[in-house]
């Protein structure tokens, strides 16, 4: 075995480890507690769960394929703009709009207090709106803004399909809708289900949105079992649950995947987009203004304003400024490791092609599907252990005291931030290497290069584009990351996301807007990103 099989081998068990280690936690037992969370605490939180991706679960898929069918399909105003526009609620973490949404929609609210000016009624008591905090408010929000995990997919689908069989179906006599429903949905379903699986597992891994709209998912109740009654065998028992739902995820994205193929013989002619007007233009317009105005615009709004009147009143807190400089500094190093480990990782696959390789390259990829609350509980003990065997090396040849130096020092964090989310720099780092043809590494080879030469001089400047975008993803989701964040941060160590979930927590939404709004901002790198994915231009039907 070489060194190349070595290094991937060795990647993979990083990302490993930590769920080898849950595993281990919850075989201990949880000091009679267990039968207290059976009784009192699972049933909840299983039952919270199930209806909470349900109802996320159709409402993105609604949501996702009504506006992807729309712009794909039909010609309307103001539909180059929805084409990107769709994309922006990715900008907003799911904690972000759930904060903003407390305080738009509480009873002294701007929103209930402006209704109530304009139907001229006086006490909150006289009009309240319902609740927000509620399973159904959270099955909302959550929806608004993990919609475009099935609208980005399903309309790639639609763009790739051709206009021939829907030509041939309106021929046979079937409608718009009919042809729809026949033709192309059939053919997007292996789409919906994978992007149906991933905006699920985003909603597994939220905790702030949860736990403010009061709705006990799995991920709230690791949490609290965890922090509030220090039980971590006990949350790590649940955390296996969480594990159990994931996996199954997984499973329905990946035979989604394999059921997905497209075959295109002879002449293929485009789909051309079908002009809407009237009601039909109206109510195209109103499809797909509705999910970008609520999903965006309105916490957006909300939180430029709230910041501008903050800064107006009390400026910039320097606390917040050091906050910031945080969530850089830490986003920033986990970059770079994701970077280094991906590309050794992609390098090996691609240098020693095997069983081997490709398979620690696919495990080094599974740590995006673990939610961050399941991941910092496994990568506790193995950070623990490792702290007391420095601890002890340093008192036996130094004499001197360290104490626990990988949770002090924030190394724990950035190990979960890389383990997290390497799958984005593993799977960026192959899309860029999958053009380049191996007649290259074989020219580099008969020229004298090594491995390592060959993947120095050829591979990275050809993929340092590919390089650039996934490392500035991996950035971006470290800088958004709450659960992992909260449970495995340093003492006194605050983050943006932090910061904004102890704001939220405490109900002082005026200090959180500020870093809320810095968040948001950062999030919306990606989807400059992924706007020039809109599709190539097409003549108006």
């Amino acid at each position: 075995m070489g060194r190349w099989e070595l290094a991937a081998l060795a990647i993979a068990g990083l990302v490993l480890l930590p769920v080898v280690s849950l595993a281990l936690v919850a075989a201990q037992g949880s000091e009679g507690l267990w039968g207290h969370l059976a009784r009192n605490v699972l049933p909840v939180a299983v039952r919270d769960t199930a209806i909470l991706l349900t109802g996320v679960g159709l409402m993105v898929a609604a949501i996702g394929v009504t506006t992807a069918w729309l712009v794909s399909a039909c010609d309307f105003p103001g539909r180059r703009i929805f084409e990107w526009a769709l994309l922006l609620p990715l900008a907003v973490p799911t904690y972000i709009i759930a904060y903003a949404y407390l305080d738009l929609l509480h009873p002294i609210g701007p929103v209930q207090t402006t209704l109530r000016a304009w139907l001229g009624i006086a006490s909150p008591r006289d009009l309240r709106l319902p609740d927000i905090r509620s399973m159904g408010g959270c099955i909302l929000l959550l929806g608004l803004v993990l919609y475009p995990y099935v609208y980005l997919p399903v309309r790639a689908v639609f763009l790739m399909q051709s206009g021939d069989p829907l030509a041939a179906a309106r021929t046979l006599g079937r409608g718009p809708l009919a042809s729809f429903v026949a033709v192309a949905l059939p053919l997007a379903r292996p789409a919906i289900a994978a992007g149906t699986a991933l905006a699920l597992m985003e909603a597994m891994n939220d905790i702030g949105a949860a736990e403010f709209l009061g709705v006990r998912t799995l991920t709230v109740s690791v949490y609290t079992t965890w922090i509030s009654r220090s039980d971590l065998p006990g949350a790590a028992q649940i955390a296996l649950a969480m594990l159990a739902v994931v996996v199954a995820l997984v499973a329905v994205e990946r035979t989604a995947r394999r059921r997905q193929r497209f075959a295109v013989g002879g002449r293929r002619h485009p789909l051309v987009p079908v002009r809407l007007r009237g009601w039909a233009a109206a109510g195209a317009v109103a499809a797909c203004s509705v999910p970008v105005a609520l999903g965006f615009l309105a916490p957006a709004s909300y939180l430029v304003y709230e910041a501008a009147e903050r800064i107006r009143f009390a400026g910039v807190s320097p606390r917040l400024i050091g906050e910031a400089i945080n969530t850089a500094l830490f986003a920033g190093m986990a970059t770079l490791v994701v970077v280094v480990l991906a590309v050794a990782v992609t390098g090996a696959a691609r240098l020693r092609p095997s069983r081997l390789t490709a398979s620690a390259s696919r495990v080094a990829s599974l740590g995006y599907a673990i939610p961050g609350t399941v991941l910092a509980i496994g990568i506790l003990p193995v950070v623990t252990l490792a702290d007391r065997q420095i601890a002890a090396a340093a008192q036996t040849f130094f004499g001197a005291s360290v104490g626990l130096l990988m949770l002090g020092s924030g190394a724990a964090l950035v190990y979960a931030y890389a383990a997290r989310f390497l799958a984005i720099g593993t799977g960026g780092i192959e899309a860029g290497l999958a053009p380049v043809s191996p007649s290259l590494d074989h020219a580099a080879r008969t020229l004298g290069r090594s491995e390592a030469g060959t993947l120095r001089d050829v591979h990275l400047p050809i993929t340092r584009p590919a390089i650039t975008a996934a490392g500035l993803i991996v950035f971006i989701d470290c800088a958004k990351e709450l659960p992992a964040t909260l449970l495995l941060r340093p003492l006194n160590f605050e983050t943006l996301a932090t910061h904004l979930y102890g704001e939220a927590a405490r109900g002082t939404y005026e200090d959180a807007a500020i870093a809320a709004l810095i968040i948001v901002a950062i999030g919306i790198l990606p989807v400059t990103l992924l706007a020039p994915l809109r599709g190539r231009k097409r003549p108006s039907g």
